[in-house]
């Protein structure tokens, strides 16, 4: 498995036979090189949204259409562009799991919000997410943009994921410190890579409190490109 921060909440995760793109916002992302997005998306299989907000949706249509990828998200939102944009979708719900290949997603609650923008106000796009991964003997957990939530128990509990993809830049959503506890409180990580952090001054710069407050876990904090294997 090799797991590629794009920067900001983006990651691209090759696992068993699947390339899938999770909240590619790649255009306009300061934190990602342009000149390595034909690096970024090839082979792409599947582009997986938490939710609507542009700084992970904005990219979507565009790489579906040029990849040939189905985006995977919530059901209002897939059913919307089905219909208007003609998209290529996979739409499901929380607690639904769909099989991509051979690696099984099931979509879990996340607390945040979630909409697109438009010229006459924020547009429902359905509700925010958060996704388990099972493939290759390991399950991950992408949080999407939450804080911590007491569902996270009854997910630890039901999928026991050993790799926690965790937003933590604060304002927005959990900052390094809630995620640690989020991390300690619920779940057995192996492995827990931040993210959601450093695009903006506004987010937090450094992951120190989160590898510090996570004793005995492998905290990853890999440069934007920089594959983590597993």
């Amino acid at each position: 498995m090799k797991i590629t921060w794009l920067g900001h909440s983006g990651f691209r995760i090759e696992i068993a036979d699947q390339v899938l793109l999770i909240d590619p916002w790649l255009t306009g992302n300061p934190s990602f090189p342009e000149t390595r997005r034909a690096e970024a998306v090839a082979g792409a299989t599947h582009i997986l949204l938490t939710h609507g907000h542009g700084d992970h949706s904005a990219d979507a249509l565009a790489l579906s259409k040029e990849l040939g990828a189905p985006i995977v998200g919530i059901y209002d939102l897939m059913s919307h562009w089905e219909a208007t944009e003609g998209a290529n979708v996979i739409g499901f719900n929380k607690g639904g799991t769909v099989a991509l290949g051979g690696i099984a997603v099931t979509m879990v609650n996340a607390v945040h919000s979630s909409s697109l923008g438009s010229e006459a106000g924020p547009i429902y796009a359905g509700g925010e997410a958060g996704f388990m991964i099972s493939g290759e003997g390991h399950t991950i957990y992408v949080s999407g943009d939450t804080d911590v939530t007491a569902d996270m128990g009854v997910w630890a509990e039901l999928h026991q994921p050993d790799i926690g993809i965790l937003c933590a830049g604060g304002h927005f959503t959990m900052d390094m410190k809630r995620a640690a506890f989020a991390a300690r409180k619920f779940f057995d990580f192996k492995v827990v890579i931040p993210c959601h952090y450093r695009t903006f001054p506004l987010l937090e710069q450094s992951a120190e409190a989160l590898i510090e407050a996570l004793p005995g876990v492998e905290v990853k904090t890999p440069e934007v490109m920089e594959p983590v294997g597993i």
